[in-house]
């Protein structure tokens, strides 16, 4: 796997695929700095050794140019962040954007404009990868929240980089943390699966049976699994049409040796709302009129317990609605669990949107071994897949 590490940047332009899909307050001001964050250490190695920087990203989903939409909004906050003074092109190709580059000196970082104003990224485009191409000698990709779609800035371009091409640090440390999971993990190994729906998880949970001894299933789906063992769950959430495939989970977790921890109680609520009425009651016999949105405290409990007895944590989904205070206590207690686990030598990988999220507004994003940036592309990564951008470099 070639990493930044293994180039000398010296008098050499790096075309960097960074991600930089960052939100933006209604003032246009970035409102969380992670992914920016992220990438500062690939960008500092390559003007520490003597090169140049060109930035390539995308910001939301434009149609067409949209203002709104430009990078022109994040280029204060890049530089800020990465301590140099970033410069911006306001197109991504073209003789303009040529100009520009040619004129760019060691030391220095230009931001180019959004890929996805042109459709030609997201359809892969070759001959707009060809263009991008130009913009650098050694290309590497950073953007490991892109590097499940086969665009052209993240997997078509390589191809014009056959010996120069690597991951930058952001990306070579998430494709190691979840290879440390998957495939070189201190046993026991845990894999906490929270959540509304089993749909969205069920070829994560089939392709980590074979990996892990246990397995927490929290947050929306645990209604599907209690139901389908005869469970009373009230209004509660519940796929009804994989229950059967939630019973086939089960067997197929036991022929494995595989412990599956559901929820004992939950905290109900007789409406969908922060100051809804509440009661905890076991978790088979919600009554009608009342639905589970939070882990009760005889299930935190037991979860404490498994999490203290693992090796090895992957964290993907919270345990309850944990966006309203009256449903974050389940959450909060696994986030602190996991945290003292990791004090005490575990390894925890926390990945996917709502968990990610929850570590951070709880703040536990430092005290866990790893929080990935990627949500869509960490999932299938653990559903087995080889993501096209990280082919693309080992190819």
């Amino acid at each position: 796997m070639k990493t930044i590490h293994d180039f000398s940047f010296k008098n050499q332009k790096a075309l960097i695929r960074v991600d930089f899909n960052v939100p933006l307050s209604d003032a246009f001001e970035v409102a969380d700095t992670t992914r920016i964050e992220a990438a500062k250490p690939t960008i500092i190695k390559i003007l520490e050794d003597g090169g140049s920087a060109v930035l390539m990203s995308h910001l939301g989903r434009p149609k067409g140019i949209e203002e709104r939409y430009s990078l022109k909004h994040v280029v204060d906050k890049v530089s800020e962040v990465i301590g140099v003074q970033v410069r911006f092109a306001d197109d991504c190709i073209g003789d303009h954007v040529k100009d520009t580059i040619e004129n760019l000196k060691n030391g220095e970082v230009l931001l180019l404009e959004n890929l996805r104003f042109y459709t030609e990224e997201k359809e892969g485009d070759e001959a707009f990868a060809e263009k991008l191409s130009k913009w650098g000698d050694i290309y590497v990709n950073d953007a490991f929240g892109t590097a499940h779609r086969a665009h052209a800035s993240t997997t078509i371009v390589a191809q014009f980089f056959p010996n120069r091409k690597c991951f930058g640090n952001l990306l070579a440390t998430e494709i190691e943390s979840i290879d440390k999971v998957l495939n070189h993990s201190k046993k026991p190994v845990l894999a906490v699966l929270g959540g509304a729906k089993v749909s969205s998880k069920i070829t994560v949970i089939e392709h980590i049976l074979d990996k892990i001894d246990h397995l927490i299933i929290g947050g929306g789906m645990t209604f599907t699994f209690v139901k389908a063992q005869g469970g009373r769950i009230g209004d509660s959430i519940c796929e009804d049409d994989k229950m059967e495939l939630a019973i086939e989970i089960l067997k197929s977790a036991k022929a494995k040796n595989v412990e599956v921890h559901i929820p004992v109680d939950v905290v109900a609520a007789d409406s969908f709302s922060n100051d809804a009425n509440t009661q905890v009651v076991d978790v088979s016999q919600i009554p009608k009129g009342w639905q589970g949105l939070d882990a009760g405290p005889k299930s935190l409990e037991r979860f404490d317990n498994v999490v203290s007895r693992c090796q090895t944590i992957l964290w993907n989904g919270p345990l309850g609605v944990f966006e309203m205070e009256t449903f974050a206590k389940g959450t909060i207690a696994l986030g602190k669990s996991i945290e003292k686990a990791t004090r005490n030598g575990a390894f925890s990988l926390v990945g996917g949107g709502d968990s990610v999220a929850a570590v951070k507004q709880f703040g536990f994003a430092e005290k866990v071994s790893y929080v990935s940036t990627g949500g869509g592309a960490m999932l299938e990564t653990l559903e087995g897949k080889t993501l096209p951008g990280i082919a693309a470099i080992l190819d």
